[in-house]
């Protein structure tokens, strides 16, 4: 079962992406914010990422550079309620990009095409 770290510091995201994603046959953990983020990712081994770009004390972008930097092969989605962000070069070192959504047909599809990849 594909493990799967969201990081969001909004809970009622969290709750949603959590439930939706268990029901799909994924195994969540979350993060409400990046504090010790790279620590988690360690002791979890999630198999993919899913991260809020505005987070009240952390900024996604950079908390992605961190995660590229670490574990260079992990596949991250990056989660937010802007589309501006695409705009943004550091958002190109994520392997998706979603807009956030109570649908979250888009985010199950660049869920299981990121893990096509990764996963044997």
């Amino acid at each position: 079962m594909p493990k799967i770290l969201v990081v969001d510091d909004e809970e009622h995201i969290r709750l949603l992406y959590s439930e939706e994603l268990k029901e799909a046959g994924y195994e969540v953990f979350t993060a409400d914010s990046g504090y010790k983020i790279l620590e988690r990712i360690e002791d979890e081994k999630p198999d993919l990422v899913i991260l809020d770009i505005k987070m009240v004390d952390y900024n996604g972008l950079d908390l992605l550079q961190d995660i590229r930097n670490h574990f260079y092969d992990l596949p991250v989605i990056l989660s937010t309620a802007y589309d501006t962000f695409k705009e943004d070069m550091k958002s190109i070192a994520a392997d998706f990009y979603v807009v956030k959504s109570f649908d979250l047909t888009e985010l199950k599809k660049k869920i299981a095409m990121a893990l096509e990849t990764r996963l044997p």
